[in-house]
């Protein structure tokens, strides 16, 4: 296992074809600085060039709290100007998950409020444990989620329950969480990072090329009408027919063997 470590709050680790993305702010429950949204940036950067890297976890270093969201002792010193110039940062971390092009895990623990849960749900699937309380509490602070919670939510649960969650800005606890589908998947406490990690493994041993193309037609076909939808499809199986994965996955098959993926 190797590491890297983009600034003082975020580390890479490399579990072979896993990369584990850790928020690694504990001293503040990783509440996301604006020097914590940078490294994020720089991080998500690199993941999406890397090649090697066919699913990235995301974890945390906190043993109570995945995020608590915004920093907001931070911003309590911020003028106006301060936070207009802060926001197209602290939007690219966000966007820097979300726009990740293999699959994405989130292992969540403890808090993830706000800014936090908009972290996992910028992943495409998220794995809690029995500690977990999830949440969007910011008209409670006089703003809206801005980490794309207004977006995303509606998709995970539909327009009404997510309206409820953001409007009331309650806290949803972990058996709550998996019954509404704000989790995917819920294990016993302190196993969200090794069955993240596990997850995470499992999908790798797929073609990478399938996995990115897969990702592309689920995120860019999802809430189009169907035709459209199709049509994305098509375009995503048109960038994975003549690859190589493509052939070997069929060799692989035809020869009863484990495939070799060539990655292109």
């Amino acid at each position: 296992m190797s590491e890297e470590r983009f600034g003082e709050f975020v580390l890479v680790r490399r579990h072979g074809r896993v990369a584990e993305l850790v928020l690694d702010r504990p001293k503040a429950m990783n509440a996301v600085s604006t020097e914590m949204a940078r490294s994020l940036v720089s991080a998500c950067t690199a993941l999406a060039a890397d090649r090697d890297a066919r699913v990235v976890v995301l974890t945390s270093s906190h043993e109570r709290a995945f995020c608590v969201g915004a920093d907001l002792k931070e911003r309590n010193s911020f003028s106006d100007a301060d936070l207009l110039r802060q926001r197209p940062v602290t939007r690219g971390a966000y966007t820097g998950v979300l726009e990740l092009p293999m699959p994405t895990v989130a292992a969540v623990h403890g808090f993830a409020l706000g800014g936090g849960f908009e972290l996992a749900l910028s992943c495409d699937l998220i794995v809690a444990d029995r500690t977990a309380v999830v949440g969007l509490p910011e008209v409670s602070v006089g703003v809206i989620p801005g980490g794309g919670g207004t977006q995303l939510l509606p998709r995970r649960v539909g327009a009404a329950r997510a309206a409820e969650l953001v409007f009331s800005a309650r806290r949803v606890a972990a058996a709550e969480a998996a019954e509404l589908g704000l989790v995917d998947q819920l294990v016993d406490e302190g196993r969200d990072r090794e069955e993240a990690l596990a997850l995470g493994e499992r999908i790798a041993g797929n073609s990478p090329v399938g996995l990115r193309a897969a990702k592309r037609a689920l995120r860019l076909g999802h809430g189009l009408d169907l035709r459209a939808g199709l049509e994305v499809e098509d375009a995503a199986w048109r960038s994975v027919a003549f690859s190589g994965d493509r052939a070997e996955g069929v060799a692989a098959f035809n020869e009863k063997r484990k495939p070799e993926w060539p990655g292109e």
